[in-house]
């Protein structure tokens, strides 16, 4: 997980303070002693550690703190406050030109995933603008960098234009960009050659290519488990080629994060996307102020609703809540949300995007296997379709029957049902708008209550869209 270590380092310094009714200087230099060390361990760099240190500080000492009634959510909220800031304060977009077509190059070293992270930025530009990107092959160097761009046109259905490797990549940029005049696309993405380091020759050409090709972006690839190599890498691409924004890959095998929280300060140029995987999917717009919730252990609910909302049909969920506002959840429509939770990511990582739960020392350290899923659906669909609509049915004898057909121990059909039963009755109770115990769930506290209030959000958000709904219904009617 992104930024593990240093998370679990300042929730453990943040700990020590919530206990304590007043805070005072002391207090918070010895907590800012602790909070350095983190930073520096994950691997950020030292000026931005040594500013970052000083504002706090200069913040925390000051009579907003010390005189409040709450101070060690006060601290919380400062530190959260410049974390964010740090990280470039909100996302940022891409670039779009006024007329088709937008043209984005791709620079960064050899290995950082640029190619990859061509392909899922034009799936990303594919579902959220209906976007007809095109690729241009000019990495021409590295071999089988143009099979591998091909083969990710060709499962996104985005055409590319190669000329081999015996041509001049400029040139090849040159002709790529006439044949999207031509066809009318209205995103180029070049992906360019890299090298184990950078090197005059490499810099020469891609310059070559910023001045025929005129780039509306020029997006940096970094490897974000570098570390602060990584903040080096986008000084040294800055420098030559004024780039305008970073893809950070590979976030999800970085621990510790220095590169999220140094690029923004060093360049001045904004992180626009994150790389979490492997797959084309895998790629996300970079919130700062979600990540530093994320890094405090106050979860990313925004982040959370979005992948529901995406992942979700909603015909299916406009179902779902129908049958929760009449108590008729049933086994079978908890199989439809196992698949729909499966499709979102892993299941730890979920978890800690609901508020508290990433402090719940009941997760700490926990591994949810994707396996565990399919030994749940594999006792549900040993139900008979009686036994899958009403839970009730399943008497000890029948329980034993399920363990055998699914070959899961007893104990784990038991606890399954359990489970399934305090979701019905969780279910219930938010459909009625019911929160009551939610932020105890939740870990209680601020986090508990950001959770309730979003979960609360959602609730009514749906009401309103009900009620819009059934107003066109009657106009329709009339």
């Amino acid at each position: 997980m992104a930024f593990e270590g240093l998370s679990e380092r300042l929730q453990k310094t943040f700990s020590k303070l919530r206990g304590k009714g007043k805070v005072t200087e002391a207090d918070v230099r010895e907590m800012m002693r602790e909070v350095r060390l983190a930073l520096l361990e994950a691997d950020v760099n030292f000026d931005v550690t040594k500013t970052f240190i000083k504002t706090v500080r200069e913040r925390a000492i000051g009579s907003e703190v010390l005189d409040s009634l709450t101070p060690a959510q006060q601290v919380i909220k400062i530190v959260n406050e410049e974390l964010t800031k740090i990280m470039g304060s909100q996302a940022v977009l891409l670039n779009k030109a006024d007329k088709i077509p937008t043209i984005v190059m791709m620079v960064g070293l050899q290995g950082a995933g640029k190619t990859t992270s061509a392909g899922k930025l034009a799936r990303y530009l594919k579902e959220e603008q209906k976007a007809r990107p095109l690729f241009i092959a000019a990495d021409v160097y590295r071999p089988a960098a143009i099979e591998q761009l091909k083969t990710i046109g060709q499962q996104l259905d985005v055409p590319v234009y190669d000329e081999g490797t015996q041509h001049n990549p400029v040139d090849i940029v040159q002709n790529g960009l006439q044949k999207a005049a031509d066809d009318k696309n209205d995103y180029v993405l070049i992906d360019t050659a890299g090298r184990l380091e950078i090197d005059d020759q490499l810099m020469d050409e891609l310059s070559q290519i910023k001045a025929i090709a005129h780039p509306k972006e020029i997006l940096l690839v970094v490897d974000s488990m570098t570390g602060q190599a990584a903040t080096h890498v986008a000084e040294g691409f800055n420098e030559r080629l004024d780039i305008t924004g970073v893809i950070l890959t590979k976030l999800d095998g970085d621990t510790r994060g220095g590169a999220a929280l140094s690029i923004r300060s060093v360049t001045g140029k904004p992180i626009k996307f994150i790389g979490s995987g492997e797959k084309l999917d895998a790629l996300e717009v970079f919130h700062p102020d979600r990540m530093a919730n994320r890094i405090l252990g106050m979860g990313d609910m925004m982040t959370l609703i979005e992948k529901a909302q995406k992942d979700y049909d909603e015909k299916q969920a406009e179902e779902l809540t129908r049958k929760m506002q009449e108590n008729n959840f049933d086994f079978n429509d908890f199989v439809d949300q196992l698949d729909q939770v499966q499709k979102m990511g892993p299941m730890d990582e979920i978890m800690k995007m609901i508020p508290g739960m990433a402090n719940n020392p009941a997760l700490q350290n926990v591994k949810m296997d994707p396996q565990d899923l399919e030994h749940l659906k594999a006792i549900v669909y040993s139900m008979t379709p009686q036994e899958r609509q009403n839970p009730d049915l399943l008497n000890p004898s029948r329980r034993r029957r399920l363990a055998s057909g699914a070959g899961r121990p007893i104990q784990e059909v038991n606890r399954m049902i359990k489970q399934f039963k305090q979701m019905q009755t969780m279910m219930q109770k938010m459909s009625k708008g019911n929160f009551n115990g939610m932020d105890q769930m939740m870990g209680g506290g601020l986090q508990g209550k950001i959770g309730k209030m979003a979960m609360g959000s959602m609730v009514r958000r749906n009401k309103k869209r009900k009620k819009k709904r059934l107003k066109k219904v009657k106009r329709f009617k009339s």
